[in-house]
């Protein structure tokens, strides 16, 4: 009872406290939950729309499912965001069952303690996006794919083949091609270093392809009758040549995955020094090639390579690799694996270790080198305390956890570390990101443009897009570019750079308001 209670007090505060506290940032979440909403409003399930005009860049699981919390939840940020929650609890169940079978109860609790406190789990299952859906139905694909390819006469292998058929198929709707690609070359390269080559043809049984396909292609085929186009719009611009060239302008380095991946695993990141020795010794026995390890292997490795591969990247792009490491990273705490080894017991200092560095940072740079602060958090007033707190509570987390490591007990050892980063993760979403609330979301600047007199125009100039996405779903209308011919008076949102253009703005003694980089001018 006790174990449920501290997994369930972990998952509330890694993927849903405090979704309110913070308005939707970025260009992605105002826009992702501007279509939800209008998809909620007019029960056009087929085609997405962005301020009325079809928006065919995604597919539509995210705005299926966001568009449904808009019918549940009068709070927009709650409804735009508990659904990539929702998706990250499933995926946390589903590697704990496919951790089960091979390794036993203790690796499963332990993954299902360690998963949901991660950066890159708790940072995308609060986010207003598809990159926590995408990921989470890939990896309930994969855990169905472990049970047929690593069972020699799976019992229910019928059950397995339409649960992965299934879920490849919402993994395609979540975020299109990328799904079958993925799997398809994890399970390839499972394949080859196995040599298990027909076995994984296990996965193009009838079963999984009537599946797949009976869930898939239904909504591809409607967009495509709908609206012509949707072939090229979305196969070849937001998907061939976005792998292919810089045409989104998302450039970076061949490496630039593996320190997004390095963060992305915080806290349990240095546990893969012990793992990659646990799996360097495996390779000189026996046996190797039928180990599950080789499959998680491969199913990580794939997409660190595929999107390392491609011109365009972002950070969401490496999270359906974060799954199977974790279940790795979690053979490798004390009383799992190798657990006579004398340095066993030390392995919970690779946990304490970056949340004591980490702890210690948040304690003295503020106060000893404030000029090593991002300059958000230096120009920010009152945030000294509640980066105290949240420094203390990583430090003492990182002591408690270094004392724990000596129970040489793996599930404590996890259970403490994700208690203490999930308490952390609270304090966060909670008392911190509150306080940037007004710099770096448009929802502040929005409420003081409700306050004008009714009837006002509003028009945006040299706004970046993340705000003006931002400002228009929070006032539920698009926002015209303003040009001198406009009818005036007019109230302008605008950036100190675009201020000088106005005609009369300039002049007056202050503006009405400024948030972040943007600042409302009337123009008279």
């Amino acid at each position: 009872m006790l174990g449920l209670l501290v997994f369930a007090l972990v998952v509330f505060h890694c993927f849903f406290t405090g979704l309110n506290r913070l308005g939707l940032v970025g260009p992605d979440e105002p826009r992702y939950a501007s279509i939800a909403r209008d998809m909620a409003l007019t029960g056009d399930w087929v085609t997405p729309r962005l301020n009325g005009a079809p928006w065919l860049e995604k597919p539509p699981l995210y705005y299926w499912s966001a568009a449904i919390a808009f019918r549940t939840f009068s709070n927009p940020e709650i409804a735009a965001r508990a659904p990539a929650g929702i998706f990250a609890l499933c995926a946390v169940f589903a590697l704990a069952l496919m951790a089960k079978r091979p390794y036993g109860p203790a690796t499963a609790v332990t993954a299902a303690a360690m998963l949901p406190a991660t950066v890159g789990m708790t940072g995308f299952a609060r986010a207003a996006g598809t990159d926590m859906p995408f990921a989470a139905c890939l990896t309930l694909a994969m855990c169905a794919a472990a049970y047929l390819l690593l069972e020699d006469s799976p019992a229910h292998a019928r059950l397995g083949s339409a649960a992965f058929g299934l879920s490849l198929a919402l993994a395609v709707l979540a975020k299109g091609p990328a799904a079958i690609l993925l799997a398809g070359g994890s399970t390839a390269l499972w394949a080859l270093a196995s040599g298990e080559i027909r076995r994984s043809l296990r996965l193009l049984g009838p079963t999984a392809t009537l599946s797949f396909v009976a869930v898939a292609l239904p909504w591809y085929w409607l967009c495509d009758e709908r609206n012509p186009g949707f072939f090229r719009t979305f196969f070849l611009e937001q998907n061939v040549e976005r792998f292919l060239t810089n045409r989104y302008q998302h450039q970076q380095p061949f490496w630039f995955f593996v320190p997004v991946l390095l963060i992305a695993l915080f806290p349990w990141t240095f546990l893969l020094v012990p793992a990659i020795a646990a799996g360097w010794r495996s390779l000189r026995k026996t046996g190797w090639r039928k180990s599950p390890a080789l499959f998680l292997a491969s199913w990580s490795l794939f997409p660190l390579v595929f999107f390392s591969a491609s011109q365009s990247k972002l950070p969401g792009y490496i999270l359906p690799a974060v799954p199977p490491l974790v279940l790795l990273l979690a053979r490798a705490l004390p009383g799992i694996e190798d657990s006579a080894s004398a340095h066993s017991n030390l392995r919970p200092l690779w946990v304490a270790i970056p949340m004591l560095a980490l702890g210690t940072a948040l304690i003295l740079l503020p106060r000893a080198a404030p000029q090593f602060l991002p300059p958000l958090l230096r120009t920010t007033t009152s945030l000294e305390t509640p980066l105290l707190l949240l420094g203390l509570s990583l430090l003492l987390g990182g002591l408690a956890v270094a004392v724990a490591g000596r129970l040489r007990e793996s599930t404590i050892v996890a259970a403490l570390a994700a208690f203490l980063f999930s308490f952390a993760v609270g304090d966060l979403a909670n008392h911190i990101l509150p306080l940037l609330d007004s710099q770096i979301s448009p929802r502040s600047l929005a409420l003081t443009i409700r306050s004008l007199p009714a009837g006002s125009r509003v028009a945006v100039y040299s706004l970046p897009r993340a705000w003006q996405y931002g400002a228009e779903f929070y006032l539920e209308r698009p926002l015209p570019e303003w040009t001198p011919a406009m009818p005036r008076p007019v109230w302008v949102i605008t950036t100190p750079r675009g201020a000088p253009d106005l005609p009369g703005a300039s002049r007056q003694a202050a503006p009405l308001a400024s948030r972040g980089p943007a600042t409302i001018f009337r123009v008279d």
